[in-house]
């Protein structure tokens, strides 16, 4: 049963990472088209609450959500400014000093992070699926030399400093909150629905300083974001939170899981070409996607 679950996981996590995908290739639109950056990470919160609220509705009410809370406000507000306040506002600042395909690469750098983070929870960092993401990262490095060969310039020092915040407090966020509500008996979408609700009064504070800056977003941007918000903000969220869910237990089944978000990589990559007419990668580039590709083979090798 257990390595049933293991294999639904790894589908889950590979599955959200194609939805996922959809949240740079629409950050960088939204950047082309003059959308602050701000507007972008909070719009899409703002429709994540309603769309979560239907869910949980649907599926399993909001006493469970709401009586979880009241145990433990102040851990619910930490931990969910962080996993997702600390997440995205800065992942759509990074879409400011880099194209999507940076910001996408660098983003996989969570990987590892979430490996690092293991010790928070009274586990041993498991050695050889942080080599296996090493990897990971390895071929990442090589595809972003690709474009460097090509010219493609960012703003690294401020790309590194928004992508390193984002990088480490989404799966900590995760987990934390995963382990904080053991035993409240939260579905995923209730414990992402109370997390969306706890992170608004992070976000209430960024729509106050995006209009007070930029002005109203435009009904594209809008459009856009609230298509991140169904795509990126509820099912890419959905199925991943279930499949760490599945395997929160196992700290390299978790490692495993978490490292098939190296995939949004490659669906980014080709979603920008089919929507975006990105330029097709060069040798370099299918090099690194191949090297990403054998460092998750050799993770779920492992688990």
């Amino acid at each position: 049963m257990k390595k049933n679950n293991f294999t639904l996981a790894l589908a889950l996590g590979v599955l959200s990472s194609f939805f996922f995908a959809f949240n740079f290739i629409l950050i960088r639109s939204m950047n082309l088209g003059g959308g602050y950056f701000l507007w972008t990470a909070s719009l899409r919160y703002l429709f994540t609450l309603p769309l979560m609220a239907l869910v949980v509705l649907r599926s399993g009410g909001f006493s469970a959500v709401f009586a979880s809370i009241r145990r433990h406000p102040a851990r619910w507000l930490i931990f969910s400014t962080i996993g997702f306040g600390l997440f995205y506002a800065p992942l759509s600042a990074a879409s400011v000093y880099g194209e999507s395909w940076f910001t996408a690469s660098i983003w996989q750098f969570t990987i590892v992070a979430g490996v690092l983070l293991t010790p928070l929870f009274g586990r041993k960092i498991p050695i050889r699926n942080l080599l296996f993401s090493l990897l990971i990262v390895a071929g990442i490095l090589i595809m972003q030399y690709s474009r460097i060969r090509l010219g493609v310039k960012a703003d690294w020092p401020m790309l590194i400093l928004t992508m390193g915040i984002a990088t480490f407090s989404y799966p900590l966020g995760n987990r934390m909150t995963m382990r904080m509500t053991e035993g409240d008996g939260l579905s995923t979408a209730q414990r992402i629905f109370g997390m969306t609700l706890m992170s608004m009064p992070f976000w209430l504070v960024c729509t106050v300083l995006s209009y007070a800056r930029a002005g109203l977003p435009s009904s594209s941007q809008c459009l856009q974001a609230f298509l991140v918000a169904l795509l990126a903000g509820v099912i890419a969220t959905i199925l991943f939170f279930h499949a760490t869910d599945l395997v929160k237990e196992n700290p390299r089944q978790l490692a495993v899981v978490e490292a098939t978000q190296s995939g949004e990589v490659i669906f980014t990559v080709l979603l920008g070409i089919l929507i975006l007419h990105d330029s097709i990668p060069d040798a370099y580039a299918f090099a690194g996607i191949l090297i990403i590709l054998a460092g998750m083979i050799g993770n779920s090798l492992l688990a």
